[in-house]
């Protein structure tokens, strides 16, 4: 019985011999995984921090672009201001050219009348001569 008991201890030994060999190698194989886990977060850790400072200057020139268009704008609408301007002066001139060009087309039509008025009575006199020229004859 006391080999029995001697056997047993044996296979005991031997199998946690065994287990000890097995735990020993998977916990070599997480210290591996822990060791490229580690290096992925190092790697990654120093990606994020190049992605953060490209970040940073990406929204510094989108603020500094963002500034330069609000300036841009503002020199526009100075701009259009100045068209605008211009515009209200050039219908003023319109409305003076139009003015103008009723005015004339009035004169033109009284002096149409005040012409026409003197052919009539330059053709009457020269009738009158005619006439008194031809009394003189007879």
């Amino acid at each position: 019985m006391i080999n029995i008991l001697y056997f047993s201890a044996a296979i005991f030994a031997i199998a946690f011999f065994v287990l000890v060999i097995f735990l020993s190698k998977t916990l070599m194989s997480l210290q591996k995984t822990l060791d490229s886990v580690a290096s992925t977060l190092t790697k990654l850790e120093k990606q994020v921090e190049g992605i953060t400072r490209e970040t940073t200057d990406l929204l510094h020139k989108t603020n500094l672009l963002a500034d330069d268009i609000q300036e841009k704008t503002k020199k526009l609408n100075t701009v259009v201001d100045a068209v605008q301007e211009v515009g209200h002066s050039i219908q003023q001139f319109n409305s003076s050219v139009q003015k103008v060009s009723a005015t004339l087309s009035n004169k033109v039509d009284e002096g149409e009348n005040k012409l026409s008025q003197a052919v009539q009575w330059g053709k009457a006199v020269m009738e009158i001569i005619d006439r008194i020229k031809e009394y003189k004859k007879k």
